[in-house]
């Protein structure tokens, strides 16, 4: 036997294995934490790929996106320095604001700011949350060539220099989260969202496709209409440290950074495994349930037709979308998930249904949460109450598991299956 570790909230989920020959870890290098974080950020602010932010000197205005509490974004390092070198160049402070970027979440109230940023900056910075759903909010700019209606929140895109702050790693879907990403979902209309979104059944829509991912260009796109001008990203290791801060040009940002992700996360395995035993990383990660799906995509990419995925994912605050609970209501089998999607059309939300029906139309999915059974059930997963019976559950689904994964950092790997 040996014991084996996943991330699972704010804890480790420890389980044992029998047979060491037969598991094989698939996880992202790590990368060592820069010595000085603060340094890093500087550095990157100081040799940006394109303009420096000495060139935006004479802006009256700036707008920060910044990402909201189901990120892992370290804003206590990359804010500061970011925030000294816009009063450096003239920007009053009362005219420096932050935009939490929220996309279709619920808006942070001004309570949880301090999740994500230090008590100096909520005293000395405006800040205020995007609301996909408030109008008044929204300004209207015109149509990306791919058909995308583009409303923007409207005091970001009034300011004079329009900034975006985020992490790049791999996305689901969307192929790479960071650069205009931020800004062009995180503070958009819920018609831009749904519209960009709606590319998730395209199959170049996938884990680690960038440059022909069909969302991913669309996202660029709407960056350029918006007109973000300056983007500061970091890479993160496995304890959320960073490990590498990038800035400028936001499209400049993404290729560099890509560069940096693909090397550390991609991972080629032969043949697909019976058994993937996978966390999304944990907290923040697993916070929900909406973001927590990502690590069943990204694991089911080496799980063989008929084999079966272990999720662990605490999900303390639930699904994390109503309307994804308010569509599977009433929802029995992954048929009935297709039949409905495509009746009522592409919705967020009910794209997580879409999601999970694709695999477990395919695959087992076994998830160890915090989730009532019944409502693990509801949504076409196997609910487990802890590691040992899951593996139980796993074993008697597949008497002869011969191949076996653990994915610690399942949402950070881009696993890829070797071409015959």
């Amino acid at each position: 036997m040996k014991s084996y570790s996943l991330p699972y909230g704010n804890t480790e989920l420890i389980f044992d294995l029998p047979d060491e020959s037969m598991v094989d870890v698939i996880s992202p290098v790590d990368l060592p934490p820069a010595p000085n974080p603060l340094d890093e950020v500087r550095r990157s602010l100081l040799a940006p790929f394109g303009k420096t932010i000495k060139d935006f000197s004479g802006a009256a205005s700036a707008a920060i996106a910044i990402n909201d509490k189901t990120r892992p974004v370290p804003h206590q390092h990359l804010l500061p320095p970011l925030l000294e070198m816009l009063q450096q160049i003239g920007v009053p402070r009362q005219s420096t604001f932050l935009v939490v970027a929220s996309g279709t979440h619920s808006p942070m109230p001004p309570s949880e700011y301090s999740d994500i940023l230090p008590p100096e900056i909520i005293e000395k910075y405006p800040v205020i949350s995007h609301n996909c759903e408030d109008d008044k909010m929204l300004v209207y700019i015109g149509n990306t060539s791919r058909n995308t209606p583009v409303y923007i929140n409207r005091r970001y895109y009034e300011a004079d220099l329009k900034i975006a702050v985020g992490n790049i790693e791999p996305h689901h879907f969307m192929g790479f989260s960071g650069g205009a990403k931020s800004v062009s979902i995180g503070l958009t209309g819920r018609k831009t969202i749904t519209a960009n979104h709606s590319f998730l059944t395209d199959p170049r829509a996938d884990i680690g496709v960038y440059e022909e991912n069909p969302m991913r260009q669309d996202v660029e796109e709407i960056g350029d209409m918006v007109g973000v001008q300056f983007a500061l990203n970091a890479v993160l290791n496995s304890k959320k440290k960073i490990a590498f801060a990038l800035a400028g040009n936001p499209r400049q940002v993404m290729e560099k950074g890509i560069e940096i992700v693909r090397d550390k996360c991609q991972v080629t395995v032969d043949t697909p495994y019976d058994l993937v035993i996978a966390s999304p990383g944990g907290f923040p990660k697993d916070i929900n349930l909406y973001q927590a799906q990502k690590g069943i995509s990204h694991s089911s990419a080496i799980v063989r037709d008929g084999g079966v995925i272990i999720l662990a994912a605490a999900c303390p605050e639930g699904s994390g979308s109503q309307s994804f609970e308010q569509f599977m209501q009433g929802i029995s089998s992954c048929e009935e998930v297709f039949a409905k999607f495509e009746r009522e059309g592409f919705k967020i939300g009910p794209h997580k249904a879409f999601q999970i029906a694709r695999i477990a139309s395919k695959k087992h999915i076994l998830l160890i949460s915090q989730l009532p059974p019944a409502m693990v059930r509801g949504w076409l997963m196997i609910p487990q109450a802890d590691s040992h019976s899951a593996i139980q559950s796993a074993m008697q689904l597949l008497p002869n598991i011969a191949k076996i994964a653990i994915m610690p950092r399942a949402t950070n790997t881009i696993p890829r299956l070797r071409k015959s």
